[in-house]
């Protein structure tokens, strides 16, 4: 179902992938910093979630800017929250590479504001931890303030996100977190010998299993 958010005075193109019986836990996702929401990745996630029960909301926002990204994420969540047609008890924040920036900046700001848990998790596919060989600086600060659970989907040899690096950042943060590698993979899931379709395979059954831990938690 494809839908027009509103931001400012513009729309952000958006499209909804609904599973068959009515979903009660929605992903919103959106894409890195080239690209759009038909990236191929997202749609297979996508259609994956929804296939699997969970609604997924995937949306475009071009720029480059963090701070404008992460306005237009926060847009979407708004719509989303207050939508007629779909009422969720709980969302998860999704993104890839820029966009998972983007998730992880909108968590932390609503977390200051509110105590409303209708964000329920973080799931950052190629989380871009610091530019390629530049080690030193981290975009680190805010999955340090993040409290909801965070999924990390790297690649073991993503030039933006160096393993030793991720792990001792996700040592420090305070929410519960997990990363699943994905061997051998850059920052675009590429791995030498395995097809796309094989690589999205793991990377969704993966993706689903940690979002149905996190929903069966809040159930209990």
């Amino acid at each position: 179902v494809k839908v027009k958010i509103p931001f400012g005075n513009k729309y952000l193109d958006a499209v909804f992938s609904v599973p068959e019986k009515k979903s009660t836990y929605g992903v919103i996702l959106t894409h890195g910093a080239g690209g759009d929401m038909n990236f191929p990745h997202l749609v297979s996630l996508a259609a994956y979630l929804a296939s699997h029960g969970i609604l997924c909301l995937r949306f475009t926002c071009k720029g480059l800017n963090i701070v404008y990204r992460s306005k237009a994420f926060k847009a979407v969540v708004e719509y989303l929250k207050h939508s007629d047609d779909y009422k969720l008890s709980g969302v998860f924040l999704a993104g890839r590479s820029m966009g998972s920036r983007a998730a992880a900046s909108v968590i932390r700001h609503l977390s200051q504001e509110d105590d409303d848990d209708f964000v329920q998790g973080l799931v950052c596919l190629s989380y871009p931890l610091h530019r390629p060989k530049l080690q030193s600086k981290l975009r680190d600060e805010d999955l340090l303030f993040i409290r909801c659970p965070v999924l990390f989907v790297s690649g073991s040899a993503d030039e933006m996100c160096e393993k030793q690096l991720l792990e001792g950042v996700a040592s420090k943060m305070k929410a519960p977190k997990k990363i699943h590698w994905i061997d051998k993979a850059n920052h675009g899931m590429a791995v030498k010998g395995r097809t796309m379709d094989d690589v999205m395979e793991e990377i969704n059954a993966h993706v689903f299993s940690w979002l149905r831990e996190n929903i069966a938690r809040e159930h209990k």
